[in-house]
């Protein structure tokens, strides 16, 4: 018996019914595989959270259950799924270089209020409501918008707030 089929033996063949105790070592392999490419290469993309960290974090869930569960090939789903944290690792470098790469990928930062005024056209666009410019301005104990020389809707969703 030969090295893949030992492995076969261990896992299961894909598109087969496969037993617990198999489902089990994928999880084992799946879940160690799958913490040290994040902490290697995409540890960021689950601290801030872009539109391409999202993109990161469903696309390899999506890609690591299918292996869990045998629907793809195991260890194709594993190279493509490496693959894809490679990828993202170069973009996230290549953004931290490059501002309108960053912008692109990324997105940008919009002002919300400048010196107690509200950008509503801005506030609009991204379906920002005075409430949700007021929670942020409690979580630094302003109370009046008069008090804020600017609020921010920053890149990852979150709304950062200076006082005057």
């Amino acid at each position: 018996m030969n090295g893949i089929e030992s492995f076969h033996d261990l896992i299961g063949r894909d598109g087969e019914w496969i037993a617990w105790w198999q489902m089990t070592i994928r999880t084992v392999i799946v879940f160690v595989l799958g913490l040290a490419l994040v902490r290697i290469f995409g540890q960021r993309a689950f601290g801030r959270h872009t539109a391409l960290d999202i993109m990161f974090a469903i696309i390899i869930g999506s890609n690591l259950s299918r292996a869990l569960t045998g629907n793809s090939p195991f260890l194709p789903t594993l190279i493509a799924t490496t693959g894809l944290v490679l990828f993202y690792w170069i973009i996230t470098h290549v953004a931290a270089r490059w501002h309108r790469f960053s912008w692109l990928v990324k997105g940008g930062a919009t002002e919300l209020v400048c010196n107690g005024e509200l950008n509503v056209a801005a506030m609009r666009r991204f379906a920002i409501s005075v409430g949700d410019i007021e929670e942020a301005m409690r979580r630094m104990g302003i109370k009046d918008l008069s008090q804020v020389s600017s609020a921010t809707l920053e890149r990852n969703g979150n709304i950062s707030v200076v006082c005057s």
